[in-house]
């Protein structure tokens, strides 16, 4: 299923139309719950869209992580990182068509070949983390002391779940891995500074809707001045052109500072 980039302020602000108090108070409608197992295709393409089993919903692509989902009266909810809601269109025990978020209706069809469950035997996200240490270093002179410092981007095993939008406007979560990124800084052999920056340490500068769909990107040495070491954090929004810069000031007392970068 093709993925099209959307900002994320979309993806949050889209996310609201699940909290209805429809959802809290109506009864599930277990009758059109069971007529939708099974696999899905789109009459569009003729490709396996969509596996529900039970309550959850297996998409194709093994990077989309399964989510949950409820159907009361005409609408059904979907359970990712967001709450989203699609007013269903038409339902019956082959047919299934839904309003997605671009304002289209999703048309889909019960399969009748066995064969399609195939696209589905992955149920588990299948993204493996990058092991490669990415190593940067610079060398700057002040006030006729040379100083070098050393970045070291380690991947580690800490997810980001992601949401994004098909083509055809259906919500779907992804997961991403995150870095550690270990700072230091030398005068010379004498090591002044080391400290491990992790994603958890920019709380106070970003909402935490956005900084739980970033990664830890990227970390430069901007040099020293009267203030202590200056570093600039980037923080982005994998696959896609979303970002954020983060400025670090490491005192000459060893005290760290984040601010956003104007």
């Amino acid at each position: 299923m093709k993925r099209l980039v959307i900002e994320l302020c979309c993806v949050i602000a889209l996310a609201a139309c699940g909290n209805s108090k429809e959802q809290k108070m109506a009864e599930e409608d277990s009758t059109a719950k069971a007529m939708l197992q099974g696999v899905w295709i789109d009459d569009e393409t003729e490709l396996p869209l969509m596996r529900i089993e039970g309550d959850t919903i297996y998409y194709a692509d093994p990077q989309n992580i399964p989510v949950s989902f409820k159907i009361i009266r005409d609408t059904i909810y979907v359970y990712g990182s967001n709450t989203i809601a699609y007013k269903i269109d038409r339902q019956s025990e082959y047919s299934f068509w839904f309003h997605s978020l671009a304002d289209e209706i999703v048309k889909l069809h019960k399969s009748e070949n066995l064969e399609d469950i195939l696209a589905f035997d992955n149920k588990e996200v299948e993204v493996i983390p990058t092991t490669e240490v990415v190593k940067k270093d610079s060398v700057v002179t002040y006030k006729g002391t040379r100083y070098r410092g050393y970045v070291y981007i380690n991947p580690s095993k800490m997810k980001v779940i992601r949401s994004s939008y098909s083509e055809g406007g259906i919500s779907v979560d992804n997961v991403y891995y995150d870095n550690v990124i270990h700072i230091c800084v030398y005068e010379g052999k004498r090591m002044l500074y080391g400290k491990d920056i992790t994603k958890k340490m920019f709380a106070d500068i970003f909402p935490e809707e956005i900084l739980t769909q970033m990664i830890l990107a990227d970390m430069n040495f901007m040099g020293v001045n009267n203030k202590g070491y200056q570093y600039q954090a980037t923080l982005r929004v994998p696959e896609s052109s979303v970002y954020s810069l983060a400025n670090i000031t490491i005192g000459f007392d060893n005290r760290l500072n984040i601010k956003k970068a104007e």
